[in-house]
């Protein structure tokens, strides 16, 4: 969890609802369409999404790699069907293996793909991909196809009558950005991403070898609020071949004497890259969890899945019949945030105390809310005990969630975390660091499984270093060759 805003309201456009349908010219196929949204709407709705995306899932600074992937980007979108569209690049701090789009131009990379690549050219291949959603208006009409409400970020989970649906996502709001696409969709999008790819120069048949190790994933779950490629992009088909086919196309149309790949270069860029997750932004030890950059700590309820994402630490039973969110409130005063929060959640307070958590001035409040239920009509009642704690200059909020009849069974649980939360000073806990890329040259020619294991790597590694380097264990390597290794 970073220290960001995260009772702030996330609105997720609504305006969608209020537009007028009208027939518009798709810039790809030259063919009249049904829209709901005009260009400077669409543009109007990336830029509202943007700020969002990032708060919700964390940037990834990596100033050398931002430079190429906008340099290069902005070079195709000038070459694309849409050259007059502005387009953004942003890379998201989490480790699941994705990139997307949404409308008006931003396009995101998770560093857990970039860290799949293995050349420039497999990056060029789906910034194409993901271009093309947006060029053909893929993402417009998805959205168009949706009709969002506004969501709040906690009081929407805690007005919900089924702790089961959240159990698993910390962020259910930010799933409407995920919407899959028709395998028309995929298709036409491979096609422009082939296009696109190839004529600023670079190798398309590269883009058909990612689809490839993407296959060999198989992620279809979601982790960390954030689907993986293959949920989002479900796959068309054997599109190995047919991009396979239609690089070769552009190959003979274009007649480049050099298509870039550029392998030794991204290798290099992405040498000391952050790989799987970060734990300096919070990570589950036993049972507690250690925060070392905010330097602060809290059990852990035994048996409970625990979620942790930019905005929010989410926890929840197996059984979903209660849930805890932690939280850090926007004001930085004690009193004014109890207030605010538990006004702004619409909750009715039942009852409020000033106390004290391991020395740091507190506020406990039990509440309440009803609500009526979708399915059947009748009136339930949610009640949660919420604790405000002021420490190092900032307020940490816990809210424990249960229904009416199930609250005080809960009731220790839920104190029993919220009242250990304390200060973080244990030296090893503090000084724990991610795990990381490093790039390494190999001396001789030789096997990949004997290169790895001149490097060190243990046996156990062995599988997940092959699909990470697109090899299989038994392939040759020349001397010089530069194979991605993990190191602690």
């Amino acid at each position: 969890m970073k220290k960001i805003n995260i009772l702030t309201r996330l609105t997720l456009i609504i305006s969608i609802l209020l537009m007028v349908p009208s027939c518009a010219v798709n810039p790809v196929t030259g063919k009249r369409q049904l829209m709901l949204m005009s260009e400077a709407q669409e543009i109007a709705m990336g830029e509202q999404y943007d700020p969002q995306v990032i708060s919700t899932f964390g940037q990834y600074e990596d100033e050398q790699l931002m430079r190429l992937i906008q340099a290069k980007g902005d070079e195709m979108g000038k070459i694309s069907h849409r050259p007059n569209l502005q387009y953004h690049f942003r890379i998201l701090d989490t480790p699941v293996v994705n990139a997307f789009a949404v409308p008006g131009g931003y396009i995101y990379f998770t560093r857990g793909i970039l860290a799949q690549f293995n050349n420039e050219a497999e990056l060029m291949g789906v910034l194409g991909h993901e271009m093309g959603h947006i060029t053909a208006r893929h993402t417009v009409s998805q959205q168009s196809k949706q009709q969002l409400g506004q969501l709040l970020l906690i009081g929407g989970m805690i007005a919900s009558e089924d702790f089961r649906e959240f159990a698993g996502y910390a962020m259910q709001g930010m799933q409407l950005l995920f919407l899959k696409f028709s395998r028309d969709n995929e298709r036409e999008a491979d096609r422009l991403g082939v296009e696109y790819t190839s004529r600023i120069s670079y190798d398309g048949q590269k883009m058909a070898d990612f689809f490839n190790v993407l296959n060999k994933m198989q992620m279809e779950s979601s982790q960390g609020g954030i689907p993986t490629f293959l949920s989002t992009h479900p796959d068309p088909g054997d599109r190995y071949t047919t991009v396979t086919q239609l690089a070769g196309q552009w190959k003979d149309s274009l007649g480049y004497n050099d298509w870039q790949v550029n392998e030794d270069n991204y290798l290099q860029m992405i040498d000391g890259m952050v790989y799987g997750e970060d734990p300096r932004q919070g990570y589950v030890d036993g049972n507690a969890f250690y925060h070392p950059e905010m330097k602060f700590q809290f059990p852990v309820p035994a048996g409970w899945q625990l979620e942790n994402s930019p905005l929010q630490v989410q926890m929840a039973p197996k059984e979903g019949n209660a849930m805890m969110i932690f939280s850090m409130a926007r004001q930085d005063n004690l009193d004014e945030a109890a207030e605010t929060t538990l006004s702004d959640l619409e909750l009715n307070v039942l009852d409020s105390e000033r106390t004290t958590v391991n020395g740091m001035p507190a506020i406990s409040a039990v509440s309440d809310q009803a609500s009526q239920s979708q399915q059947t009509g009748e009136q339930q009642t949610i009640k949660v005990v919420s604790y405000f704690i002021d420490y190092n200059d900032a307020i940490y909020v816990f809210h424990g969630v249960s229904t009416g009849p199930d609250f005080n069974s809960w009731f220790r649980t839920f104190e029993s975390t919220m009242m250990n939360f304390n200060r973080l000073t244990d030296p090893a806990k503090l000084s724990v660091q991610p795990k990381r890329i490093d790039v390494r040259r190999v001396q001789r020619a030789s096997t990949l499984a004997q290169a790895l294991d001149s490097f060190g790597v243990p046996q156990s590694q062995m599988d997940d270093l092959a699909l990470l380097n697109n090899m299989e264990l038994t392939d040759r390597v020349q001397a010089g060759k530069l194979l991605k290794t993990i190191v602690e």
